[in-house]
């Protein structure tokens, strides 16, 4: 993904309880290595979290 691209990603808000779009998403790596997504709820404001699944070529 290039740095000036925005990509809508869509998780889980734990506060609306539904599936929400993320704004100011950021590509992060957890302490295992894995891919996530961060970022904010567009409704109200919370931190919303995604786990990226792995790719296989």
């Amino acid at each position: 993904m290039d740095e000036g691209q925005k990509v809508a990603e869509t998780g889980h808000c734990m506060k609306c309880k539904e599936k929400r779009e993320m704004k100011d998403c950021e590509e992060v790596e957890m302490k295992n290595k894995r891919k996530a997504m961060k970022g904010v709820c567009t409704v109200c404001g919370t931190k919303m979290f995604k786990i990226l699944g792995t790719k296989k070529a």
